[in-house]
């Protein structure tokens, strides 16, 4: 199987990329984070790009491609730090009603490994729709059900959360089989925006080496700033090899292990991610510790990411065993 990616991909990819650019440029995180973390207006306009339908089949009012372009435009959304409920309304596709089209805004709980509560819903009062994830199947909630508590301030300050702690049962709309497939794509696409995360922060960080100033000479061309940015780049290499690859695997059983792929790539971009965003926060020195610098925006979405359709200590732990069996 060819890993590499179409021409027909890259266009995709850098559609997404440029529209990213024009609407949430880093200039306006300051805004959106005054509008809680969601703009209804940019909602409409990803719906209208397919983002959330990308994967529902034509016949289906959907874009009709597969997990391998879907990792890309994750990729895309994660670099430009797109807030609201992404990925659960693009699973939610086929499954909620609106969701598609943008005009319901499904978030969602996974519970398959989680102990008692309380279990933080992102999102919460922007919601139409919850989809809650159990080990024996998935179910459907009306948000206005729930009442939860305000986290103040969230860690993300694009992620507002809310803290419940009983989670009704809701409707059952799918099996356990289905809980599964939608845990595995979750993980693999929340792996595609911390790729970009992790891309993003080392594009800063380099930006910022090449024009910072100190005894007269650029900080890049110190060695120790050049072996941060040498190991940010090696880092998110190894990230995109593991999540295209998790992304073509998803897609075609055939050519590997899906679970081992996508927890592969879940627990590399992981890592990247937040790896290199707390690099470049170091070379951006006294000022990456600053509100104004925007770097602490990747720390913090890759911090809420990695927390996600499991954690990188559970696929560490799921991988060793995997393996150990194996052997």
């Amino acid at each position: 199987m060819d890993f590499r990616v179409t021409e027909d991909q890259q266009a995709l990819q850098e559609g997404i990329r440029t529209f990213c650019e024009g609407r949430v440029a880093i200039e306006q995180l300051r805004e959106l984070e005054g509008s809680g973390g969601f703009d209804a207006d940019l909602w409409k306009e990803l719906a209208e790009m397919g983002v959330f339908g990308l994967r529902l089949p034509e016949s289906a009012g959907g874009v009709g491609l597969g997990n391998a372009e879907a990792v890309l435009v994750f990729e895309e959304l994660g670099r430009a730090l797109v807030p609201g409920p992404v990925v659960w309304s693009h699973l939610a596709a086929g499954l909620v009603d609106g969701a598609a089209d943008g005009s319901t805004v499904v978030g969602g709980l996974d519970l398959c490994d989680a102990a008692s509560g309380p279990h933080l819903v992102e999102h919460l009062d922007r919601l139409d729709a919850l989809l809650v994830l159990r080990a024996d199947r998935v179910s459907r909630i009306d948000p206005k059900s729930l009442h939860g508590k305000p986290v103040d301030p969230p860690l993300d300050p694009l992620t507002p959360v809310h803290a419940l702690v009983v989670i009704p049962e809701g409707e059952t709309i799918g099996d356990a089989a289905l809980s599964e497939r939608l845990r595995l794509e979750g993980a693999a696409l929340a792996a595609g925006s911390l790729l970009g995360i992790a891309e993003q922060s080392q594009a800063l960080a380099t930006a910022y080496a090449k024009q910072r100033e100190q005894f007269d000479r650029v900080i890049g061309s110190f060695q120790a700033v050049k072996h941060i940015l040498a190991d940010c780049v090696v880092r998110q290499e190894a990230a995109r090899a593991a999540v295209y690859a998790a992304g073509a695997t998803l897609d075609d059983p055939g050519v590997g292990d899906v679970e081992r792929a996508v927890r592969g790539a879940k627990l590399v971009a992981g890592e990247a991610a937040w790896k290199n965003a707390r690099a470049s926060i170091q070379v951006h020195g006294g000022m990456g510790y600053t509100w104004e610098v925007a770097v602490h925006y990747y720390l913090k979405r890759a911090w809420v990411l990695e927390s996600v359709f499991g954690s990188v200590e559970e696929h560490a732990d799921a991988l060793a065993e995997r393996l150990a069996s194996a052997a």
